[in-house]
């Protein structure tokens, strides 16, 4: 357990942290199932118009540090190709 009073403060920004950042990783994986939700079904507007929701806030957990802003772009570019792929097998 920290002794001093500045372990102490990082220990309760720690926390802090952890659970922000616990949030918005759950609310991003939340939306990331949606669309994939919508490209199980085959319904390549739900999946879009998803999509367009999932890349602002997978977007915005990059910005935050929440995620690496590679694997960020990653999954929107991998979700961005499915649903394209979906809407020209028709």
């Amino acid at each position: 357990m920290a002794n001093h009073p500045s372990a102490e403060k990082r220990n309760r920004q720690r926390v802090k942290r952890t659970l922000r950042n616990r949030g918005v990783s759950s609310a991003v994986r939340t939306l990331v199932k949606s669309v994939r939700t919508a490209l199980h079904a085959k319904d390549a507007a739900a999946a879009t118009t998803a999509l367009k929701v999932a890349t602002v806030a997978l977007d915005k957990a990059a910005t935050k540090g929440v995620l690496h802003p590679k694997a960020a772009s990653r999954t929107i570019s991998r979700l961005s190709a499915q649903i394209h792929k979906l809407g020209t097998a028709k």
